[in-house]
């Protein structure tokens, strides 16, 4: 639950869980989320080994996130998770 525990870790991994996404358009999907709060949230998924973060050397710079094997494997928890929150707006 570390890894996961927090408001806007599941919703960053998954919107990846399509693909990997420029950062601005990531935390575009994510209404709601500050510029420092998303800063921090994806160096501690990049830390705990559940996305990677590939800087392309353009200008100006560009900065894409993915997951990880370790974090495409909770993938099943992401969508079971996205299903059940769906399921409870239509009760």
């Amino acid at each position: 639950m570390n890894l996961i525990g927090t408001k806007w870790k599941p919703l960053i991994l998954f919107h990846l869980l399509e693909g990997g996404l420029r950062s601005g358009i990531l935390q575009k999907k994510i209404s709601g989320i500050s510029n420092k709060m998303f800063t921090q949230t994806v160096r501690d998924l990049e830390k705990d080994g559940l996305i990677n973060r590939k800087i392309f050397p353009v200008v100006p710079p560009k900065v894409e996130y993915s997951l990880t094997k370790r974090g495409k494997s909770l993938e099943h928890i992401l969508r079971s998770l996205d299903a059940w929150g769906l399921e409870d707006c239509q009760l």
